[in-house]
Parts: structure tokens; C-alpha cells; sequence
């Protein structure tokens, strides 16, 4: 495990710890990719408050997201 804390992030800054080698639109892209390819992960942001118009995710959906995918960097 590492010192990852659950809080508010930019879509892009949360994106660009998943892939720190990508551009931050890239990186982005990719989040989002495998949000749409984990089971229900997107539906379950959606009803958490998630909005296509978003800047950024609340504790909670970083939460949904770190639980689906795992913590930035564990690979």
C-alpha cells in the first residue's frame, strides 16, 4: 500500500497518477477508458453526483474509483 489519501481531485491530476507517463488529455482519455470497461463503475459515479461537465472528483467517487482500479502506482 501506498500513502494515497482519499480527496477531492482534478480529473486530469487524479488521470495523471493512474498514468504519469501520458499528456494529461491522454491520461485523462485513459481513466475514462477504464471507467467504461469496469462493471457498473461508471453507472455508480453517475448516481454519486458525477456529471459530464465535472472538473473534478468529490472524495467519494475518488473512493469509487481507487476501490475499482486500485491505488494509483500499484502496478
Amino acid at each position: 500500500m501506498t500513502n494515497f489519501k482519499i480527496r477531492t481531485f482534478g480529473r486530469t491530476e487524479l488521470a495523471q497518477l493512474y498514468c504519469p507517463e501520458l499528456c494529461p488529455q491522454a491520461a485523462f482519455r485513459k481513466l475514462n477508458q477504464w471507467i467504461d470497461l469496469y462493471p457498473n463503475l461508471r453507472e455508480e459515479l453517475l448516481a454519486s453526483g458525477l456529471s459530464p461537465k465535472s472538473r473534478t472528483y468529490t472524495p467519494a467517487q475518488v473512493g469509487l474509483i481507487v476501490g475499482a482500479l486500485g491505488e494509483p502506482g500499484e502496478n
